[in-house]
């Protein structure tokens, strides 16, 4: 059980996140309307829109500083404009996308690497910058409670304030004593590593740089919202901090609707939804959006320039921004379907109205939107993992939401994102390339029962959409409405989650079995050429059984034995299968004594190919950031 709860406990909290987000969306949303949210936002003033643009750039700066001391603490100090360039593509990326290609250790490890960091100063650099913003947090949100302790949610009216208030002795608490070791201590064993403390003056500055980049950050939202009796601006830091941790521990790239409907609770005591939704558009615009498309092209410049001076000493990508396609677009349709399920619970405008007999095809959108919104979500994950089959169906339902937001008769912005981004990833084919298992295995049970649940349950869905009962009502509010009745609730319920889970089905990788390395084992690989180790603790086949690799256990690391071998259409299926099997068992892939002919597909899966000492041509594929310096040991 605990193993259990170790794997999957975080992926379960964040899903269970992810659909409360979705519930408070939509019935928070029942009320407004696309033109309410408009007025709201053309109410924010033209200061305040430079104003928050002013604490964007500012926190990005202070951003720069984590960077730049950072290199400092690894004893090797780098330009401002090397610390600014890591710093916001690394938070820029890591912040909207959020998979393991291009997370904020990765994208440090490829420019301090092409600068000639060492890995152990890469990876104090990562550290360092990341312990900082956990001492930043802890320290302003102990400095919340103790000022405003009523932010607390369902404790603050019924609670004594000197109660509520020693919820910041534990924060302070690890704040000073990291401090303090600090200044007495130069290394510390944790979890059996060792840690290079900073020294004391150093541990002061991260901490009040930190304190200072969470209350800027804070401040650029807290600028585009109106003035609101009771709001202070160290109570609004209060909800900020709870809403931005939650969207951390749902693991949502930019914590996509947690965030959003955390914020739309903690600040609902104090303006209305609308007014909040127009100053939460503007904040990811100005933090996340523009940020993100600007970081995009630095990174592919940095990538396209660097390739002839990296790849003698560090290789990322084969082809300049290649490894960022599928994650960019999985983070956009991602951001599709959160527009779609925001959408579907507004009322429909009802300027395209169509009635066909019985039927309202704008009052049925009400149940498309949510639907397809849910199913782009999960299709998000298909295509981080370059499987076909997303690419399809989320090109076909982007158009379809696009159809079904024009339907409700919205303006134009509302509905030509989904065309336009379905547009885009249409042209990006070839970067989708690994099979599914729809077409990689036969149409056995397993692959026709989540096939037919999806069309029969879409089917289903789409006809319930026109019933009178639920014309004003999304699927998942239906489910609850007490005047519903009970066998058509039951209905929508059940095959609303058979939809979604028939299609998690058919993007989820095939069973991997993992066969052991014997006889027979070693004999299959040396007739496919491939390299046959003395001693392994198994095999990893592709989908086809015709390409694979021997792997050792090395915990927290699963080492493959050079390339797969074997038939060359099954070779890349076999480097993705070992990506999860390694996942499924918690811990990370890494390929030992590769050659240059399928670093693309291992940059595809996080991971970032260094040269091996003494062979020429040859590579170590890993999370070089967490993993190197234990790989090159073995060298």
């Amino acid at each position: 059980m605990i193993g259990f709860l170790k794997r999957f406990g975080p992926t379960i909290f964040g899903l269970a996140l992810l659909a409360g987000a979705i519930y408070v969306v939509q019935r928070e949303f029942r009320s407004l309307s696309v033109a309410q949210v408009r007025e709201a936002m053309g109410a924010i003033s033209h200061q305040a829109l430079w104003v928050a643009a002013g604490f964007t750039l500012l926190a990005y700066a202070v951003l720069a500083v984590y960077d730049k001391l950072g290199s400092i603490y690894a004893g090797k100090p780098a330009s401002w404009a090397r610390s600014l360039m890591a710093s916001f593509c690394g938070y820029s990326l890591a912040h909207n996308l959020g998979f393991a290609a291009v997370s904020g250790a990765a994208v440090r490890f490829r420019f301090y690497s092409a600068w000639n960091y060492t890995p152990v100063e890469i990876a104090k650099v990562i550290g360092f910058t990341s312990l900082t913003f956990g001492l930043g947090g802890m320290a302003l949100a102990g400095l919340v409670l103790l000022v405003e302790p009523e932010v607390i949610p369902w404790f603050g009216a019924h609670t004594p304030r000197w109660v509520l208030q020693a919820f910041a002795i534990p924060l302070w608490g690890m704040v000073i004593a990291y401090v303090v070791l600090s200044r007495f201590f130069r290394t510390l064993k944790l979890f059996g590593h060792e840690v290079e403390l900073p020294g004391l003056k150093m541990a002061l500055a991260q901490t009040a740089l930190a304190t200072v980049d969470v209350a800027v950050t804070a401040a650029i939202f807290y600028a585009l919202l109106p003035a609101a009796e009771g709001l202070t601006f160290v109570r609004f830091v209060g909800i900020y901090l709870a809403a931005y941790a939650l969207g951390i521990f749902a693991s949502v790239p930019g914590g996509l609707g947690v965030f959003d409907s955390a914020i739309l609770i903690g600040l609902s005591p104090y303006m209305g939804a609308a007014e909040v939704i127009g100053a939460l558009l503007v904040f990811r615009l100005y933090y996340y959006i523009i940020p993100l498309f600007i970081a995009g092209a630095l990174f592919a410049w940095f990538e396209l320039s660097q390739r002839g001076l990296v790849l003698p000493r560090f290789t990322a990508v084969s082809r300049g921004a290649e490894a960022l396609e599928a994650p960019a677009m999985a983070g956009l349709v991602a951001l599709c379907g959160a527009l779609l399920i925001f959408i579907g619970a507004l009322p429909a405008s009802g300027g395209l109205m169509v009635i066909w007999g019985s039927y309202s095809l704008a009052a049925a959108s009400q149940f498309a939107a949510s639907v397809c919104g849910s199913l782009l979500l999960v299709l998000a994950y298909g295509l981080a993992r370059r499987l076909t089959i997303a690419w399809v169906m989320a090109v076909v339902f982007l158009l379809l939401g696009g159809l079904t937001v024009w339907l409700r008769g919205e303006d134009w912005y509302a509905w030509i994102p989904f065309p336009a981004v379905a547009t885009l990833l249409a042209t990006m084919r070839p970067a989708f390339y690994r099979r599914s298992r729809l077409w990689a295995e036969p149409l056995s049970q397993d692959a026709l029962v989540p096939l037919a649940a999806v069309a029969v349950c879409g089917l289903t869905l789409a006809l319930v959409g026109h019933r009178t009962e639920v014309q004003d009502s999304s699927w998942w509010e239906f489910v609850f409405e007490d005047a519903a009745p009970d066998a058509l609730r039951f209905t929508v319920g059940l095959t609303a989650v058979l939809l979604l889970v028939g299609l998690a089905r058919l993007l989820r990788p095939a069973r991997i079995r993992r066969l052991p390395y014997d006889e027979a084992g070693r004999a299959m690989l040396g007739a496919w050429g491939g390299v046959v180790p003395e001693a392994a603790d198994g095999l990893v086949l592709g989908e086809a059984g015709r390409a694979g690799m021997a792997f050792t256990r090395r915990p927290p690391i699963w080492l493959a034995h050079g390339d797969p071998s074997g038939d060359l259409a099954d070779r890349v299926s076999a480097i993705w299968r070992f990506r999860d099997a390694c996942e499924r068992a918690g811990v990370r892939p890494a390929f030992w004594d590769v050659g240059p002919e399928w670093l693309r597909i291992y940059a595809d899966i996080g991971l970032t190919a260094v040269p091996m000492p003494g062979k020429p041509g040859r590579f170590i594929a890993c999370r070089a950031e967490a993993d190197l310096d234990r790989l090159l040991a073995l060298a």
